[in-house]
């Protein structure tokens, strides 16, 4: 596991954040975090999270404009093929609620951006945690079973999912 502090430059991070942390960014609801919780915990009201795809089975789901946004990224990653990056906006919640070990992808590498600094946090299954902090990247095994949080201090806790080999 990689953990890196300031990823991208300040000027890099804040044309990003200010689209990504926007009143105009396109979110979508989703019923429930992650695969195992929306099937096993449909009746648990605070199990939702909104997203915004910008790629799926290595297709491009957005304009263009909005994948340039990512350039940045794309020049510090080490990949051949991008499979899919999301981004994630879990509001805030009267308690940190972790959203349920999982793996994003069988193979490969997924790495997580981290948009704004809030108590949430990343958990992995060996124990280490990953605190949420504006512009930090960790960049793991796809085959480590992680968890994602809410937050209690922020309006929400976003973070942008690559998933890549």
């Amino acid at each position: 596991m990689n953990v890196y502090t300031n990823f991208l430059s300040k000027k890099d991070f804040k044309t990003l954040e200010s689209i990504v942390m926007s009143d105009i960014m396109p979110w979508y609801f989703n019923n429930g975090i992650s695969k195992l919780k929306k099937t096993t915990n449909r009746k648990n009201k605070d199990d939702f999270q909104f997203t915004f795809t910008f790629m799926k089975d290595g297709q491009q789901c957005c304009y263009q404009d909005m994948m340039n946004l990512l350039n940045p990224i794309f020049s510090k990653l080490k990949f051949k093929k991008i499979n899919r990056i999301k981004a994630n906006l879990i509001p805030r919640k009267n308690k940190i609620i972790e959203s349920g070990m999982h793996t994003d992808q069988k193979n490969g590498t997924t790495g997580i951006l981290y948009m704004n600094t809030c108590n949430g946090y990343t958990l992995f299954k060996n124990g280490e945690k990953v605190k949420s902090e504006r512009n930090k990247y960790v960049e793991f095994n796809s085959a480590l079973k992680h968890t994602g949080s809410s937050c209690t201090d922020q309006q929400r806790r976003v973070v942008i999912n690559f998933n890549y080999e």
